[in-house]
């Protein structure tokens, strides 16, 4: 287990340092980023003074390790448009934006996985057939088109719910189906492909012979065993929602880090979009990290040592 844990750490390792440069060759996206800083009409005793200041005349290398450095202990440069600190920016809007994840993950747990159970308990039926359609339409449905479907329905026609902000938990609900249901069939297939494979084993086929209630057998038998990978999936579907929620912020005004992300493209923020675009990739590296060892803590191949 020690060894399977440290190989996946050099993995997850050797990710980051790859994101972490990706971030850092934002930057150069757009051209020379002296001129960029200098604006319209700068001259090149400008431009020059820029570059010198901002040490972009050095080797794009050196460059690159100052930036890590600097980034390793919490310095993540300032934003060019809002002239404040990029860390304390991006950390005050990222709580915003894990509790969007979380409702949404909390929506899509609660949809999928009775639905895969009822699916696999009565497989090639109008119930399974009914699961695999709502999986179905989660796979094919854009979530910004049914984001906007939720704001005309419940927030305009029918004035049930709140369509922007972030004053109560109801301004949660709809952003939170709109994000939480793109993640839903992959979900609820797992669970009725575990389901379908744990009520097949034999010793579900004991548990019953010994005249267990069926849902005795059901829950605490097959669910249990069943339910392992949707909890690993799960994890790494929190951080894919994570990165997901830019278009889901925007439109409902939530001044989260994905509606930050989308500004800082607006306004050509490079130092901000560079920090958001690290702050995802590694929580969703850590989280994929995590659910690789609880795999293969609950993995029987692998000895726990």
């Amino acid at each position: 287990m020690i060894q399977f844990a440290l190989k996946r750490l050099g993995i997850a390792v050797l990710v980051a340092l790859t994101v972490s440069m990706l971030s850092f060759s934002m930057i150069y996206l757009s051209g020379d980023p002296a001129v960029a800083l200098a604006g319209e009409g700068a001259s090149q005793e400008d431009i020059e003074n820029v570059r010198r200041v901002y040490g972009f005349e050095r080797p794009i290398v050196m460059q690159y390790g100052d930036w890590l450095v600097r980034a390793l202990q919490g310095d993540l440069g300032r934003s060019n448009y809002l002239k404040a600190d990029v860390a304390t920016v991006v950390f005050e809007r990222l709580p915003t934006t894990m509790l969007l994840g979380a409702c949404a993950l909390t929506f899509a747990l609660i949809l999928s996985i009775p639905l895969g159970v009822l699916a696999a308990i009565r497989p090639n039926s109008m119930i399974d057939r009914f699961a695999l359609t709502v999986a179905m339409i989660g796979q094919a449905m854009p979530s910004f088109w049914f984001a906007l479907t939720l704001i005309l329905w419940f927030g305009i026609n029918w004035r049930m719910l709140p369509i922007t902000g972030t004053a109560s938990w109801l301004n949660f609900i709809m952003p939170s189906i709109a994000l939480g249901y793109y993640v839903t069939p992959a979900v609820m297939r797992l669970t009725r492909a575990g389901m379908l494979e744990v009520l097949s084993s034999d010793y579900i086929r004991t548990a019953r012979a010994k005249g267990l209630r069926p849902m005795t057998v059901l829950f605490k038998h097959a669910l249990r065993n069943a339910i392992i990978p949707v909890v690993s999936l799960s994890a790494v579907q929190f951080g894919f929602m994570l990165g997901g929620s830019i278009v889901i912020e925007t439109i409902f005004a939530i001044n989260g880090l994905g509606s930050l992300a989308w500004e800082s493209i607006q306004r050509a923020d490079v130092p901000m979009m560079q920090a958001i675009v690290l702050v995802l990739s590694l929580f969703y590296i850590l989280l994929t990290f995590l659910a690789d060892l609880l795999n293969g803590f609950l993995d029987p191949r692998i000895r726990v040592v």
